[in-house]
């Protein structure tokens, strides 16, 4: 009699599988060997949009923008990675923010009363240009689904968004764009 194969996806799945558990036993393995302790306070979960509350703040300096304030839901403590937010005047393209700064800032845990702040301009050219928009929507990165939306209190021109990174100083979140 002849054994069946299981199908081609339950291969994959338990190929998937292993090699997971081998991967972990190796980091695990790794770290053993260098002498270091993962605690299980070492360890946190990254910030999604649902476990942050949002605020923003119309700013005036550095020609207008937006101060986006971002504090852990009560009794949750998260790790946001020092990246520009996801955010967006609409959902066309090119009012989508890109990033103001060139690397990644520290990686900010969140919990109780300690905040993150990126600041976002509306308008980086020096031109008349532009589209009026009245919301701005704010995620984090890889979590826009549960995206919040900022219904502003006058529309905005917006014309090549931008992002600074989340940052625990609200002054190093001042998009500066000369």
């Amino acid at each position: 009699m002849r054994s069946r194969l299981a199908p081609r996806s339950a291969r994959l799945a338990v190929t998937v599988a292993a090699a997971a558990a081998l991967t972990t036993t190796t980091a695990a393995t790794a770290l053993a060997a260098s002498g270091d302790i993962v605690r299980k306070s070492d360890v946190g979960q990254a910030c999604g949009t649902n476990d942050l509350s949002f605020t923003l703040s119309p700013q005036k300096e550095a020609g207008g923008y937006f101060l986006i304030t971002a504090k852990a839901l009560p009794g949750i403590t998260c790790y946001l990675e020092g990246t520009f937010p996801s955010a967006g005047f609409g959902s066309a393209a090119d009012t989508h923010v890109t990033p103001l700064e060139q690397g990644v800032s520290e990686t900010i845990k969140l919990s109780g009363s300690t905040a993150a702040y990126a600041g976002i301009s509306p308008k980086s050219t020096n031109t008349n240009d532009g589209r009026q928009f009245s919301q701005l929507i704010v995620a984090v990165a890889g979590y826009e689904a549960d995206a919040v939306a900022f219904r502003l209190s006058e529309p905005v021109l917006v014309d090549k968004p931008v992002a600074t990174n989340w940052h625990t100083d609200p002054a190093d979140a001042v998009p500066y764009t000369d």
